[in-house]
């Protein structure tokens, strides 16, 4: 990966920081506590408890992606960042743009 190459994923991750940051902000707003109230139905308090479950699941999913990134901002400038963690080869640098937190190749994440 040359130079241009490098800043270029810095800024993306950079971007993906702040997006991510965002996220987890809305996620914990969403994610809040179901208030017993007289007007909801058991149903549909049943509807808000499950998508209260699926929402912290988001917030979990985003929390881990956040530390993921946040570490790869003080690695991208070690000889061996961009390199798969399991095969040892080089991951082309259109999937270290698209999902930078990676440590897999293609062949390997799958």
């Amino acid at each position: 990966m040359n130079n241009s190459e490098r800043k270029q994923l810095l800024n993306q991750i950079h971007d993906e920081i702040v997006k991510t940051i965002d996220q987890i902000k809305e996620y914990k707003q969403a994610a809040g506590p179901i208030a017993p109230e007289n007007a909801i139905g058991r149903l549909s308090r049943m509807d808000a408890i499950n998508n209260k479950s699926v929402l912290e699941a988001a917030l979990r999913k985003s929390e881990e992606k956040l530390t993921a990134l946040e570490y790869l901002v003080g690695k991208i400038d070690e000889k061996d960042f961009g390199m798969c963690a399991r095969c040892g080869s080089e991951i082309p640098f259109p999937r270290l743009l698209f999902m930078p937190q990676s440590p897999y190749c293609v062949n390997c994440a799958s």
